[in-house]
């Protein structure tokens, strides 16, 4: 792609101080969104992709300080903003669809009413007859997201609904101004098979026809796989693998990345086939955290991933943070 991105994460780190230490959350991320492109986030819990894209946002928890990095937005850093200008971008340009529909939907106000919160705060519905514009403008968003009957949708309570359709009017929230950037944190978690695929084609779909860049983040890599037109991989806060989809899934240079796949079901597979990824992820508030995040769980990992953090060099679009990246034949051995 010749555009420059939308979005352009460089050198991104970020701390918690806490009671027990410094926590090392995020260090060195690189991160790059296009308008109109689909990227997923993968790792295991714990790796930081929520993490960076609440500091994204300005909604970090108060303990988190930014340490390094810039994080460009259409030509504006994020961090160097200040509340009110981040205040008018959340939502507006750049929205969130969050884990728990549940958690984030208002008990005690009915869809309508959110929805028509986000519209008035951002000044996209007007005229004469305000309150009729927000309604309709409302009424018209749960169609986006083809919830059916939208317009009694708009007067039940976030109880009176499913989990899928309350994921559905988070979608909707998030959308409702038509943002440039939205980013998806777990937007399939605790729904049934079935309901997953039908989030997902909504968020892809109307993601495709408004050429809105979108973040995916997710544990899932059969979902990643499905959905997304480049895969990002993170391990305790480093990003390790970037990559085109197929390229990624038909050779995965990093050593975990190649260890996540094979933990993850795919068609065909047997329990017995899964290889769970060894160890866990490190305490990210030792200070002898070695410089290869992953070089603890690594079985090739040396002296010099103890001591020197490999860059995440590119061939072919295809980035990998290793001193010992897998070749086609090691992961022909691997697996044959």
């Amino acid at each position: 792609m010749n555009q420059p991105p939308l979005l352009d994460v460089r050198g991104f780190s970020l701390e918690f101080r806490t009671r027990s230490g410094t926590v090392r959350a995020l260090e060195g991320v690189d991160l790059t969104l296009r308008k109109g492109e689909i990227v997923g986030l993968v790792g295991e819990s714990g790796s930081g992709k929520s993490v960076l894209s609440y500091a994204l946002l300005g909604i970090s928890d108060a303990a988190a300080r930014v340490t390094a990095g810039t994080a460009q937005f259409g030509g504006m850093d994020l961090l160097q903003a200040d509340e009110a200008t981040l205040a008018g971008l959340r939502g507006r340009e750049i929205s969130m669809v969050f884990q728990s529909p549940r958690t984030a939907l208002n008990p005690i106000r009915t869809v309508g009413d959110q929805l028509q919160d986000v519209l008035h705060r951002h000044a996209v519905a007007g005229g004469p007859d305000l309150r009729r514009s927000l309604r309709e403008r409302s009424v018209q968003a749960l169609r986006d997201v083809a919830i059916a009957d939208p317009e009694r949708r708009t007067s039940a309570y976030p109880f009176e609904l499913s989990g899928g359709m309350c994921q559905r009017v988070m979608i909707a929230l998030a959308l409702a101004c038509r943002p440039s950037l939205l980013i998806a944190d777990e937007p399939t978690t605790g729904l049934d098979v079935t309901t997953q695929a039908a989030v997902m084609d909504l968020i892809t779909g109307l993601a495709r026809e408004r050429q809105m860049a979108t973040l995916f983040i997710t544990h899932d890599l059969a979902l990643a796989a499905d959905y997304c037109d480049r895969i990002v991989v993170m391990h305790a806060g480093h990003v390790v693998e970037a990559a085109p989809t197929r390229a990624l899934f038909n050779a995965p240079r990093h050593p975990y990345t190649a260890r996540l796949m094979s933990s993850t079901p795919g068609a065909g597979s047997s329990i017995h086939s899964l290889q769970p990824v060894p160890g866990q992820l490190p305490d990210l508030r030792r200070a002898d955290l070695p410089a290869c995040r992953f070089a603890g769980r690594c079985t090739q990992a040396d002296s010099r991933c103890h001591t020197h953090r490999p860059p995440l060099d590119a061939v072919a679009a295809h980035g990998v943070a290793c001193w010992h990246p897998l070749s086609a034949a090691t992961l022909e051995a691997a697996h044959g």
